[in-house]
């Protein structure tokens, strides 16, 4: 069973061998047992102090030692922003199917939209993955972005350069922009990832909250250090603005023995979340459910929120207790891990699929879902046995050609608004 260090943003320390992390010091002149020092820095150096991530490596071999790099034209699925033209029409999404061939979680990714500019720095690409089997002797990093991974079936076993996660549907890992690692399978899996080109993740401030709730720093966890000494080819993949490129490694790249700092990887329980709601009236902004945030420049408008839907009480009196019918100047792109999500109790809306609503088009429950909403007796109801989840970006999410020609477009999806009554005004 893999160990965990547990915080958020924390400054962390470990090793795999005692006396492999240097005391008092960050490159020593000659560190413990020829390892080399490395520094690894996902902010610039001259970032404000609480801004600033870097973790030093203390490695076998300096990353430095590879052969030049090549162009990889196999991800043919895999795509960058800028993305093509927009449209104002709302999508939704049957699961991807699982392949036929054999299949990793790299071979298995393909992309569903986003925004922004991958050269700039700003704004997310949507991912969608269906993979059968493990990466051997192959590692990725995302030189783009850090990856927010969604598992919806099947445990993903993540190896990455500090540490080995396991991440089983019900949790989030994210790893950060330029680490590699690989992804081992036990079973198939499917699941979704949100690259973010933007500022890394972070916890949204809680304001008048207070100082508890939502998401608490104490329940992420980050791997301790992990090494495996193996003198065999290994190939690096690495997504660099927009395009695939690979080298072969004659040993393996975890080779990291002992490391300290503060940009990791980690993952997160989603049932540890600590939803609030309201206990009066009215339905609450989706903005209570936020688990993690990437801010853009404009205060309170985010590059992208991650938010989830999870299992919750619903108390609220005289109140449409579904979310409101609504447009909105952020873009929303839904998953659903589990269950039924409670504005499309309708159907269409499965584990594994997807829509994708965008800025200042109207949506909301379906017209059943509408119905029971108006007309059930209200009482204390439990929402159970559920997880939907919302990627939400200040800027429209373009939807790939992939998208917008795959099997799995539900041609039919605005039919779950038709039927609504006319309201009845008094003569």
């Amino acid at each position: 069973m893999n160990q965990y260090q547990t915080g958020f943003g924390n400054e962390f320390q470990t090793e795999a061998v005692k006396g492999a992390l240097p005391v008092g010091r960050n490159s020593p002149q000659k560190p413990a047992f020829g390892l080399y020092a490395e520094q690894f820095s996902t902010s610039a150096f001259t970032m404000a102090r609480a801004e600033n991530k870097r973790s030093w490596f203390y490695r076998m071999r300096p990353t430095t030692a590879h052969g030049a790099f090549e162009p990889l034209d196999t991800m043919l699925r895999v795509s960058s922003a800028p993305f093509p033209d927009a449209s104002p029409n709302r999508y939704r999404w049957d699961p991807l199917p699982m392949p036929e061939a054999a299949t990793d979680w790299l071979e298995g990714l393909v992309t569903y939209g986003g925004n922004g500019d991958v050269g700039t720095g700003a704004g997310i690409a949507v991912h969608m993955y269906a993979a059968n089997r493990s990466m051997e002797r192959r590692v990725f990093q995302s030189s783009d972005g850090e990856l927010l991974i969604v598992p919806q079936l099947g445990t993903l076993h993540i190896d990455t350069e500090m540490g080995r996660m396991d991440v089983p549907p019900g949790h989030i890992a994210v790893i950060p922009r330029g680490l590699r690692f690989a992804v081992r399978l036990s079973e198939p899996s499917r699941g979704y990832v949100c690259e973010n080109y933007g500022s890394p993740f972070r916890l949204p401030d809680l304001g008048p909250i207070g100082a508890n709730g939502l998401a608490n720093p104490r329940d992420f966890e980050t791997p301790v250090a992990w090494f495996e000494d193996v003198d065999r080819d290994f190939e690096w993949v690495q997504k660099f603005q927009g395009k695939f490129w690979r080298t072969v490694l004659d040993h393996s790249p975890f080779d990291v023995v002992a490391w300290h700092g503060n940009t990791v990887p980690y993952r997160y329980d989603l049932a540890r979340f600590n939803t609030i709601g309201s206990v009066s009236f009215d339905h609450p902004d989706p903005s209570i459910f936020t688990v993690l945030t990437s801010p853009s420049e404009t205060a309170g408008t985010a590059n992208c929120d991650f938010v989830i839907f999870p299992p919750r009480w619903m108390v609220a009196e005289d109140t449409f207790r579904p979310p409101w019918f609504h447009r909105n100047v952020m873009s929303e792109f839904m998953g659903l891990v589990q269950g039924v999500y409670d504005a499309k109790e309708g159907g269409g809306f499965v584990p594994g699929g997807a829509s994708l609503h965008n800025q200042m088009n109207g949506h909301g429950p379906d017209a059943e879902s509408t119905r029971r909403a108006m007309q059930t007796a209200l009482r204390p109801q439990k929402i159970a046995d559920t997880m939907a989840f919302m990627f939400e970006s200040r800027w429209v999410i373009r939807p790939t050609p992939f998208a917008l020609t795959s099997p799995t477009l539900q041609d039919d999806y605005d039919t779950c608004w038709k039927g609504f009554r006319k309201a009845q005004l008094p003569r």
